[in-house]
């Protein structure tokens, strides 16, 4: 009985393989194993990127909200914790919004809270 490969099958996955390397450097775009390779790395970088981004935006809402807060007097850390006291549910990027964007409604919200 003859050996049975499944070529089609075959082409077609090394085909979108390179297809996906497209733009690479080197024998990063045309040689199939190290193309293989190098995706498989970068899917699993942007995996992690993906969660790293949120970390960053939130890092990034939490210094603006803090910079904000702390010309009216108060610390981000009470500031929260007042909010919290007073059943105000903003999360942090509407607030670092509103610090940005609106300083006058901010500085307003900062007052109602103290």
């Amino acid at each position: 009985m003859p050996r049975s490969v499944n070529a089609a099958a075959s082409k077609a996955r090394r085909k979108r393989i390179l297809k996906a390397a497209k733009g690479f450097y080197g024998k990063r775009k045309n040689v199939y194993t190290v193309a293989k390779n190098v995706l498989e790395k970068g899917q699993t970088y942007s995996y992690v990127g993906r969660k790293v981004k949120k970390r960053d935006y939130r890092a990034l809402w939490i210094a603006r909200i803090n910079a904000a807060v702390r010309a009216e007097g108060l610390t981000y850390s009470q500031f929260i914790h007042k909010l919290a006291e007073k059943n105000i549910d903003l999360n942090r990027k509407v607030l670092a919004n509103l610090a940005m964007n609106e300083p006058e409604t901010f500085t307003k919200l900062v007052k109602s809270v103290k």
